[in-house]
């Protein structure tokens, strides 16, 4: 039987949340490699491409990750600690050529869903 949480969440449905961030961080950040080499790039990279417009796709994008923290009542600090990487991944972004490569290795996404993961293992919302 699943644990249920505040509001009927159950530990399933927290797990098929973690399970969709884990994969919209594959996309973002790690999807593709590049053959011959062992880096691996995402969408965001690829988005970077289109001058200020493609770095603003992809901070949208990145921002569910906070969406999805919230509604687990994710702390202030937290929040913003992933606010933060998303901020520097999109500012640093809009910087041409620089900004694409700073995408490959920076991976904010991943990063953001690693920390509500160990966030979420800490306070046994995770079993």
């Amino acid at each position: 039987m699943s644990k249920t949480f505040a509001g009927d969440i159950t530990q399933k449905q927290i797990r098929d949340d973690i399970e969709i961030l884990d994969s919209i961080a594959e996309w973002m950040d790690s999807k593709f490699k590049i053959p011959g080499t062992e880096i691996r790039f995402g969408i965001d990279s690829i988005l970077g491409l289109i001058p200020g417009l493609g770095d603003t796709i992809g901070l949208a994008i990145s921002g569910y990750v906070i969406k999805v923290a919230h509604q687990y009542d994710a702390p202030l600090l937290l929040k913003l600690h992933m606010a933060w990487n998303i901020f520097i991944d999109w500012l640093i972004g809009l910087i041409p050529f620089i900004g694409d490569i700073f995408d490959v290795g920076f991976k904010a996404n991943k990063k953001n869903v690693a920390l509500l993961r160990k966030h979420m293992d800490s306070t046994n919302m995770i079993i």
